[in-house]
């Protein structure tokens, strides 16, 4: 099969053949991909990022926002069968370990995290779990590949937000890319809160607008001094912190309010917390992961109701490189997939 692969960090992916992956475990299911979202999650591993984290061996397929049809089952999987249309929960779990029992599947003790830790789908067939499979019936994997990922890491960070406002709430939400404009409509359709978003790009501020931003803030321009403006001094509720460097940490702190939470799911970044400040004004800071699996079933039941879509801009398997670096220039709007 054909499969763009890692050979050595810093440089571009190679596609390549490669084997096709077999069943090993009775609960096993080959999924043929028809859609893998592009993260940046993927260019942070080909930049090095991750080397110290995750030990993998190169060379190694990358992505993990998969998507696709049941090729083939194991003796033990029941409840998906050949030709049925599948989005993959990125990590395979074992299903037995404390974590997993609570439903909390992203937190398994053996957990295997295809495109991270393993081959992922930049693929033409990926191996996972009849475990990681949620069916989409009618819609097109293609088009709900990135909520494998993208989305289902935003609807984790508006379900903590939703669990801290209430009607009227000020939300902010830093970044309005692959994450951004999915979480905007989350929070559009999972609070009564008013919705206020902040990018450098002109153009990313524009798609806010579209998904659902009440306001919009150029965070060229002080975006602290913004939200303090029409929050009359009192900072917002939640911010969202989807980019993560150091700038954005250093602005959503100043933006909250007295008992107001940060909520970080970029990274790259070093927040810098004053303890007394912690203190006195009861701030919460929380990191925020991908969903579990019934996050991600919820998710697909809101894209089938129109409550939630995904901004994609396609290509083929060998175009991942040239959507990689989109990513790293910013000039990719919505979310990458490409089609093996």
């Amino acid at each position: 099969m054909k499969a763009a692969r890692l050979f050595a960090y810093d440089k571009p992916l190679r596609l390549v053949d490669a084997e096709t992956p077999r069943l090993k475990n009775p609960a096993d299911v080959i999924v043929r991909v028809t859609g893998a979202g592009v993260c940046h999650t993927d260019l942070h591993i080909v930049e090095g990022v991750w080397k110290e984290k995750v030990q993998v061996t190169l060379p190694y397929t990358l992505g993990h926002e998969n998507a696709g049809i049941v090729e083939e089952v194991g003796p033990a999987a029941t409840s998906v069968k050949r030709g049925e249309k599948v989005i993959l929960h990125p990590v395979i779990t074992d299903g037995l370990c404390r974590a997993c029992r609570i439903g909390e599947d992203m937190h398994c003790e053996n957990l295997v995290f295809p495109g991270i830790t393993a081959d992922g789908g930049f693929a033409q067939f990926i191996r996972t779990s009849e475990r990681s499979l949620v069916k989409l019936n009618e819609l097109d994997p293609a088009d709900v590949a990135p909520l494998a990922d993208a989305g289902l890491t935003a609807i984790r960070a508006v379900k903590k937000a939703a669990s801290r406002t209430t009607s009227g709430s000020n939300v902010v939400v830093q970044g309005v890319g692959g994450l951004g404009h999915i979480a905007l409509q989350l929070l559009r359709c999972m609070t009564n809160a008013y919705i206020t978003a902040t990018d450098v790009a002109e153009s990313k501020l524009r798609l806010a607008e579209k998904m659902g931003a009440h306001r919009v803030i150029d965070a060229r321009r002080d975006p602290v001094k913004q939200v303090m403006e029409f929050t009359k001094n009192q900072g917002a509720e939640v911010v969202i912190d989807l980019v993560g460097n150091d700038q954005t940490l250093a602005n959503g702190m100043r933006m909250l309010r007295k008992g107001g939470s940060l909520i970080i799911v970029g990274y790259g970044g070093t927040a810098n917390l004053k303890a007394i400040d912690m203190i006195f004004s009861e701030y919460s800071v929380l990191g925020s992961l991908v969903g579990n699996w019934d996050e991600l079933r919820e998710l697909i039941e809101l894209t089938r109701q129109g409550k939630v879509r995904v901004l994609t801009q396609k290509g083929k398997l060998d175009e991942v490189n040239e959507m990689l670096d989109q990513l790293k220039k910013g000039t990719l709007e919505g979310r990458g997939v490409v089609i093996p």
